[in-house]
């Protein structure tokens, strides 16, 4: 007779700890891949006000692959176009929706609808949300976590009342913003550091005035004190927010009509009208980098890692992959499909991205406050020439995130880096997002790789190798070998991408690539190649395919023996 002792009860097999829209995906994205979640929030109602409100497309990629991002599309308003007015003069349009992703257009909503939204597929998808619940602690060991968890005080939220239960769950993951319990408990809080002499000033209100109410448009005023954004927000709103010098700017939350007068004075419209407002606020800036993500059985996500500027509307975004990031790793860590390099990796590819963020949103503000008479007019001269100078102001090229890459990973493993590989600098390498590619499937029907890269089957782990056959032929056989290395791993799912070799019944699903554009965006020259493509879309592992052995010994390394 066997004894279940206290620790092999579990509650959840992962307790997500902030019920924002990271931890709220976090929960999504598990529930998705099967795992029994719950998630834990002390707050009882959602964020009334919004505050991080746009979707970028990579983050849209990611969403889409675990199953949630059409329902937050259908709350929200699809911006194509970036209008920059440089003290006073217009420079050339960013058109943000053309990139190469099918989720081009950037989704603008609300804070509270995305939540919404998000809380509806958790529990469609099967998992858990109690509100009104606050950690007050928690411990790790060998097989799992104990979490403290009591009553938030319904006056204020932030106050645990009455006696605590313990929960038992195999993994923690905090994602209860930068002021929350998890990381400090961790000891990996940080000091952040303050950005000096600059105030946002911000109100949502209704907007009347002379430039487009077309909800397909974001504007930007850079002017002398600082940088002024007006972007819609569902419902029919629009929000303004002015990042200036605080010289002179009363420390408090400005007035509607404060907010009308500097309006009309930075757009040059004196006919702008401000009504119904539903948020006045002011903040001041501070940004910060945890210096990990992960330790043993706890992980972090979203702000509960970083205290992000909001240069680019980038911290939300960035978040998003954090969450799915996490949750496929702990998929397969639950169910003994993963060695520990699976999970260690997630701590070194997420902490070194968001270091990278940080640096990238501190050049957005550099541009965009701390700018003065000299780089002003380095910017208007630039402004003249350089088509992309409204994007470069904002301290990157790529607000989409379609560039975001882990090079150092743990998990990469690349034989195709030679030379000729060299030569083609837009080759996507190991750690690199996997390019979209227009196929035709075995019926006829035009296709994407996407649609066969993105969890396949509805709930899988979604890891995906591409077998390219150099446009030769004669491939097949070696593609075959390929492919039988790793059939001990059943969730590696094959796809043929062929330019020239024609499949026989019994081969693995064949895709058509006569005209090359698949084998053009990996940069698969002649001698024909395999591709791995992990769940969340990033390049893991590139090689020939005539050599199936250094295929087989990565995946034992990652996966574990394969079943025989």
């Amino acid at each position: 007779m066997s004894i279940v002792t206290e620790h092999d009860r579990l509650d959840a097999e992962v307790i997500v700890v902030g019920g924002g829209p990271i931890g709220l995906t976090t929960a999504c994205a598990l529930a998705h891949h099967g795992v029994d979640c719950l998630l834990v929030e002390q707050r009882r109602q959602p964020k009334e006000y919004s505050r991080a409100n746009n979707l970028w497309a990579r983050p849209q990629e990611l969403l889409a692959g675990i199953g949630v991002r059409d329902a937050i599309a259908e709350k929200s308003y699809k911006i194509t176009k970036i209008n920059t007015l440089l003290n006073g003069r217009a420079v050339d349009p960013i058109g943000i929706a053309d990139v190469p992703s099918p989720y081009g257009p950037v989704l603008y909503s609300g804070q509270d609808v995305i939540e919404t939204t998000l809380s509806e597929q958790v529990v469609a998808k099967g998992g858990r949300i109690e509100r009104g619940r606050k950690v007050t602690g928690f411990t790790q060991d060998a097989d799992g976590v104990s979490v403290r968890i009591a009553a938030a005080d319904e006056e204020d939220e932030e106050q645990a009342v009455g006696p605590a239960a313990t929960l038992r769950c195999r993994y923690l993951v905090g994602a209860d913003g930068a002021k929350g319990f998890i990381r400090n408990e961790l000891g990996f809080g940080f000091e952040p550091e303050k950005l000096p002499n600059c105030m946002n000033r911000q109100v949502d209100a209704k907007l009347h005035w002379r430039r487009s109410l077309d909800r397909d448009h974001l504007w930007f005023f850079y002017y002398p004190r600082g940088f002024c954004g007006v972007l819609p927000v569902w419902e029919g709103y629009h929000r303004l927010f002015f990042l200036a010098d605080d010289t002179g700017i009363p420390d408090r939350d400005p007035t509607l009509e404060e907010m009308q007068a500097i309006a009309r004075e930075v757009t040059e419209d004196e006919t702008l009208t401000l009504t119904d407002p539903i948020w006045l606020t002011h903040s001041r800036f501070q940004h910060g980098t945890a210096a990990h993500y992960a330790k043993d059985r706890v992980f972090l996500v979203g702000d509960a890692g970083h205290l992000s500027l909001p240069a680019g509307g980038q911290g939300m975004n960035a978040g998003f992959h954090d969450a799915v990031g996490v949750a496929w790793r702990l998929a397969m860590a639950l169910r003994g499909k993963a060695t520990p390099l699976l999970l260690e990796s997630y701590d070194a590819e997420r902490g070194g991205e968001h270091r990278r963020l940080d640096a990238q949103q501190v050049r957005g503000f550099q541009n965009s406050v701390y700018r003065g008479p000299v780089k002003d007019a380095i910017m208007d001269v630039a402004a003249r020439f350089l088509p992309n100078i409204g994007a470069l102001i904002q301290g990157s090229a790529d607000l989409q995130q379609l560039t975001v890459a882990y090079p150092a990973s743990p998990l990469n493993e690349d034989h195709l880096a030679g030379v000729a590989d060299a030569l083609h600098h837009r080759t996507p390498k190991a750690g690199d997002r996997a390019p979209d590619a227009a196929l035709i499937a075995a019926d006829g029907t035009s296709t994407t790789l996407f649609a066969h890269l993105y969890n396949p089957d509805g709930r899988s782990w979604g890891w995906s190798l591409l077998g390219f056959d150099g446009r030769q032929a004669d491939a097949l056989p070696d593609l075959r070998r390929a492919f039988a290395a790793v059939a001990g791993w059943g969730w590696v799912r094959p796809r043929l991408v062929l330019g020239a070799a024609v499949p026989e019944p019994g081969d693995a699903v064949a895709l058509s690539d006569l005209d090359g554009e698949a084998h053009a965006a990996y940069g698969i020259g002649g001698d024909g190649a395999v591709v791995l493509v992990r769940p969340d879309g990033h390049i893991a592992y590139r090689g020939r395919m005539d050599r199936p052995e250094p295929l087989a010994a990565y995946c034992e390394k990652l996966f574990g023996t394969p079943a025989s």
